[in-house]
């Protein structure tokens, strides 16, 4: 199998804090794995360590074959992170959010226009600045991100948050289609068994380690 994500003894700080404390982690291509475990415990930090965004401080790993103590900017255009926040730009419309996105991959029109239909935010809302969407609305657009930027790992961090339960249908089986299309997903829930029926495999993070 292909391994995409290899993480061993990673040490992460945040301030003086060690957010992560000697993970080791390995995901394979095509996997939807879900990192559980209580608040604080490091999953957030780990999905950033992932995205290239925290710097290990110890330890080794890799993502998409990109040595994360070297190189690690050049995965952030290859991942796809999907945090609490929806990385939206307020002031732009949800169709000049998409173009935005889809100009940094060099993703086409019709891309865009198939992402925010998968996404149910085309037709009127696509002249809607993303300050006026609704909370679900906006997760929508950041998910139809996603799809434009072709990510090969999509790192979420709670996705199912501000949906309704239509919503949360749809995007596991956005998911569940971006797998079978060759991605690859981790993910941190609290909808326990939502994403238990979602997951090929979980991890669970506990005191900034992976069991």
């Amino acid at each position: 199998m292909d391994t995409v994500i290899e993480l061993s003894g990673v040490v992460a700080v945040l301030g003086q804090f060690p957010a992560l404390a000697g993970v080791d982690l390995t995901v394979q291509r095509g996997e939807i794995v879900l990192l559980q475990g209580p608040n604080g415990a490091g999953k957030t930090s780990l999905l950033r360590v992932c995205a290239g965004l925290l710097p290990i401080e110890r330890g080794t790993g890799h993502v998409l074959g990109i040595d994360l103590a070297t190189n690690r900017e050049a995965i952030r255009s290859r991942v796809g992170l999907l945090g609490h926040a929806n990385g939206l730009y307020l002031d732009l419309t949800v169709m000049q959010n998409l173009q935005f996105w889809a100009s940094t991959v060099a993703a086409t029109s019709s891309e865009v226009s198939t992402a925010m239909a998968t996404m149910r935010i085309d037709g009127r809302l696509a002249e809607v600045k993303a300050s006026q969407l609704s909370a679900g609305q906006r997760r929508r657009c950041a998910l139809a991100s996603l799809i434009v930027r072709r990510a090969e790992i999509w790192l979420l961090d709670e996705p199912h948050a501000g949906l309704d339960a239509a919503g949360r249908d749809e995007l596991d089986a956005l998911l569940r289609s971006a797998v079978a299309s060759g991605a690859t997903v981790v993910l941190a829930s609290h909808e326990r068994d939502r994403a238990l029926g979602l997951a090929t495999r979980t991890v669970t993070i506990d005191g900034g380690g992976a069991a």
